[in-house]
């Protein structure tokens, strides 16, 4: 039985493709290649002569099965995207689903990824994020992303975004998610890289302006946390007690009621709780 090897190649600069990657697609027995057209330029610029077999969206069902088959016979496979790690966002899902069903090895050969670079230099907190691809065209489907955004508790969303739609996008988020602050990146790893960070609203005036925007394809990160520097100091119900209490020259008991009475943002349960609480820590 052969092995399936998933191979990330360069998104820019043909310097980031490994020597282990180059040693793989040497030794397979062919590589499945998004575009003949792409991966030939990559193939010639590292000497590698091996043979090219189309697998891309519009064929990728009906060419899973004889590619199975090789791998079941003992062929070694290589898969490849036109640029970045196949599978995401590009075809090959299909593929090492099945591999897998059939108890076929499959092994990464990792490198380049557009969203892991975007957001290793994006400046967002990375602790937690969600990659949605490319950015639906139809309005519900686009509606119930940004809903997914604003709403989701992840720190930092990925979109991929086409430059013919890239000013669009920026208006629509200005529009939904007011304030929130992103990284626009585009031509990752090339000469004419660009990522713009910083307030959506600053950013769309920025890439309006540009008349370089309608170039390239772009990696959008999107964050509702404030630009660092920005973060609002968040007093603690404690400590708004001890100011009433300072303020109105008052008892703790006095305080909270004070404080039950004139801040509407806080339940009564949680500043009872904050009372008791600074109780303890004043015996």
């Amino acid at each position: 039985m052969g092995t399936l090897y998933v191979v990330a190649t360069p998104i820019g600069n043909l310097k980031d493709f490994s020597s282990r990657a180059i040693e793989t697609l040497e030794k397979v027995d062919y590589i499945l290649v998004e575009d003949t057209r792409q991966t030939i330029k990559l193939l010639n610029y590292f000497n590698i002569k091996n043979k090219m077999v189309s697998y891309h969206k519009f064929n990728e069902k009906e060419r899973t099965t004889k590619v199975v088959q090789d791998l079941n016979s003992g062929k070694d496979v290589a898969l490849v995207s036109d640029a970045g790690t196949p599978c995401i966002s590009d075809p090959g899902y299909i593929l090492v689903k099945e591999a897998i069903e059939n108890g076929i090895k499959v092994l990464g050969v990792p490198g380049c990824s557009a969203v892991i670079t975007a957001l290793s230099i994006s400046g967002l907190d990375t602790s937690t994020f969600s990659f949605y691809g490319f950015v639906p065209t139809e309005n519900k489907l686009k509606k119930e992303l940004f809903n997914n955004i604003k709403h989701s508790s992840i720190k930092t969303k990925v979109v991929y975004e086409s430059p013919k739609r890239i000013i669009k996008l920026l208006t629509e988020l200005k529009n939904e998610i007011p304030g929130c602050v992103v990284s626009v990146c585009s031509e990752l790893t090339k000469i004419h890289e660009s990522c713009v960070h910083g307030k959506i609203e600053d950013v769309y005036q920025i890439m309006k302006d540009d008349p370089n925007s309608l170039k390239g394809e772009y990696v959008v990160l999107i964050s509702n946390e404030p630009l660092p520097g920005e973060e609002e100091t968040e007093i603690s119900i404690e400590a708004k007690i001890v100011d009433v209490m300072v303020k109105n020259d008052c008892s703790l008991k006095d305080a909270v009621n004070i404080l039950n009475n004139n801040d509407d943002n806080l339940s009564k349960k949680e500043i009872y709780n904050a009372g008791l609480n600074l109780k303890r820590i004043l015996k």
